[in-house]
């Protein structure tokens, strides 16, 4: 049975899709480059960015950590506020916590965004562990639930009992890396059809009440 639940942000618990792309096309503006379709600038959502502007951008490394802080100097006093709640998700999580469930967040977002992103749409204090990526770079996902199990006292012991909840492959592959289950998300469309299937998902959902049912069930 589950007794630890991880929460991915963006496409998650919340839908960031506005504000993370227009960061991303103002990123890209500033250097004169062309745009990509949208169909690839939502392939942003879920990785690291730094990642995201060498695979989809062709830029360098060095480019790409200079693209990364263009992105947030738009995004930390307007875009993180280009978003909306999940529907349903603080409610469950609210029942989930009362059951004894114990709660983190586990995101490659920075942290001081996580933070001010999660007070804003009351996830925060169902949180015992709330763990978002350095000032300096965007860690892997694996890297954040390494940090997240650490900060809940948990061990190789545990990971049975603690389940990832994420919208992309990277959520899964990373829960994997660290022994611990994935269930999928399809809440927004963020992940192309079939890949959270694909990575290894051990349940892929539509809603917070199919999420909750699953979690209950196992």
């Amino acid at each position: 049975m589950y007794s630890y639940i991880l929460f991915d942000l963006d496409g998650t618990l919340t839908d960031s899709r506005e504000g993370i792309l227009n960061c991303v096309r103002a990123a890209i503006e500033d250097y004169g480059d062309p745009v990509p379709e949208e169909e690839t600038l939502l392939r942003f959502i879920g990785p690291p960015l730094q990642d995201s502007f060498v695979r989809f951008c062709g830029y360098s490394p060095a480019k790409a950590a200079q693209a990364v802080e263009r992105f947030r100097s738009r995004y930390e006093p307007v875009g993180q506020y280009e978003n909306q709640a999940a529907p349903g998700m603080e409610a469950m999580m609210g029942r989930l916590r009362e059951k004894g469930y114990v709660l983190a967040l586990a995101s490659s977002k920075p942290q001081n965004l996580c933070d001010s992103i999660c007070a804003r749409f009351g996830f925060a204090p169902h949180f015992s562990a709330l763990v978002g990526s350095p000032p300096k770079g965007d860690w892997e996902k694996a890297d954040v639930i390494r940090e997240a199990l650490r900060q809940l006292g948990l061990t190789a012991a545990d990971t049975a009992r603690v389940l990832m909840v994420g919208d992309r492959k990277f959520d899964v592959l990373g829960a994997r890396a660290c022994g611990v289950d994935c269930a999928g998300v399809e809440f927004f469309g963020y992940a192309p059809p079939g890949e959270l299937q694909e990575a290894g998902a051990v349940a892929v959902v539509s809603t917070a009440e199919e999420l909750e049912a699953f979690i209950l069930a196992h």
